[in-house]
C-alpha cells in the first residue's frame, strides 16, 4: 500500500460511493476542497481510501474519510489516519479533529481521539465531535 497526496477531484468517486451513495456526487464536495490537503491510499495503483484535511489557524479537521467497502477492516484506514496524524505533527496544527459518525467512535478512540461534544445529527445520522492534541 502507498499513501500519497491527491487532488480533491480524485476523492469524489470514493467519497460518493462509500459515504453518501444515495445523494448526488455534488453532495460530497466540501467548501474549502481547493485549499485542503487530500490523501489517497493505493493498492496496486487502485485508489482504495481517501481522506481530506482542512487547516484553519491551529487546527486540522479531517473530513470525507472513506475506504472502499471491499478493502475495509484490513488496516488501510488505520494506516491512513496514522500517516495523517504523523504528518500534522510537523505542522502548525495543535489539534486534529473530526465529526465522527457514531458507528466510527471506537475506531477514532484507538488514535487517542476523544469525544468533545454531545451527539448531533447530519442527514439523519448520529455524530460526535472528536479530537486529539498534536503537540
Amino acid at each position: 500500500m502507498e499513501i500519497r497526496s491527491i487532488s480533491w477531484q480524485q476523492t469524489i468517486p470514493l467519497r460518493h460511493s462509500v459515504l453518501w451513495p444515495s445523494k448526488p456526487p455534488e453532495f460530497c464536495h466540501v467548501d474549502g476542497d481547493i485549499d485542503a490537503l487530500h490523501f489517497g491510499a493505493y493498492i496496486n495503483e487502485v485508489l482504495v481510501c481517501v481522506a481530506s484535511v482542512y487547516l484553519t489557524l491551529n487546527k486540522a479537521r479531517l473530513r470525507k474519510f472513506a475506504t472502499d467497502t471491499r478493502y475495509q477492516n484490513q488496516g488501510i484506514g488505520s494506516s491512513m489516519l496514522t500517516y495523517i496524524i504523523q504528518s500534522l505533527k510537523s505542522s502548525a496544527a495543535e489539534c486534529f479533529w473530526c465529526d465522527a459518525r457514531e458507528s466510527a467512535v471506537g475506531f477514532y478512540s484507538r488514535f487517542n481521539m476523544r469525544k468533545c461534544s454531545e451527539r448531533f445529527y447530519k442527514a439523519d445520522l448520529p455524530y460526535y465531535k472528536m479530537e486529539v492534541a498534536l503537540q
